[in-house]
């Protein structure tokens, strides 16, 4: 089975990818050159690497679930949510701050920064959630929406995965300081 991350970046992405690497998936997370392929409609290197991995997180996979459901029918899909669109800008600002401007936030987004187009990175992000569960609407056991905000976990992704045992371990909050 193959497993897509499709919550936009400052999300939980990187929490996502850990906790998939700890139920063994073979996991793959940003990649600027797949990114750049994406935006030029060019997928034979996406598909490339989505046939070596199991599971993705981070872009370009959210951008990506039309196609990867059509390409690996079986696979699942988890979006990733913070408690609030609010959260997730001000999230994004604070690491924009930190990273500077970046070519993938100006091909997802629009803009190498956040600051100043709060409105549009909000109706981007509600408009993203929305397609994604507008698109699995008729196969909603194939997305799980989890919020770690809001204290979703590994019951609820274990059970989402069918996987045999819930992990003996913490859950692997990533960038956990940037959770409000």
């Amino acid at each position: 089975m193959k497993v897509f991350g499709t919550g936009l970046n400052k999300t939980g992405t990187k929490t996502l990818g850990e906790c998939l690497k700890i139920l063994g998936f073979n996991n793959t997370s940003f990649d600027l050159k797949l990114l750049q392929d994406f935006s030029r409609g060019d997928y034979r290197e996406i598909f490339r690497v989505s046939d070596l991995f199991d599971s993705f997180e981070d872009w370009p996979w959210p951008l990506l679930y039309r196609e990867m459901d059509h390409r690996y029918p079986g696979s699942r899909f988890i979006l990733t949510e913070r408690k609030d669109p609010e959260t997730w800008f001000d999230s994004l600002c604070r690491h924009a701050e930190l990273t500077g401007p970046t070519e993938a936030r100006k091909i997802v987004y629009g803009h190498e920064m956040p600051d100043g187009h709060k409105d549009h990175h909000i109706a981007f992000y509600l408009k993203h959630h929305a397609d994604v569960l507008n698109y699995f609407k008729n196969a909603p056991e194939k997305v799980l929406v989890v919020s770690w905000d809001k204290g979703d976990g590994w019951p609820e992704l274990c059970n989402f995965l069918k996987c045999r045992e819930i992990p003996d371990r913490p859950f692997p909050h990533k960038n956990k300081s940037h959770i409000q």
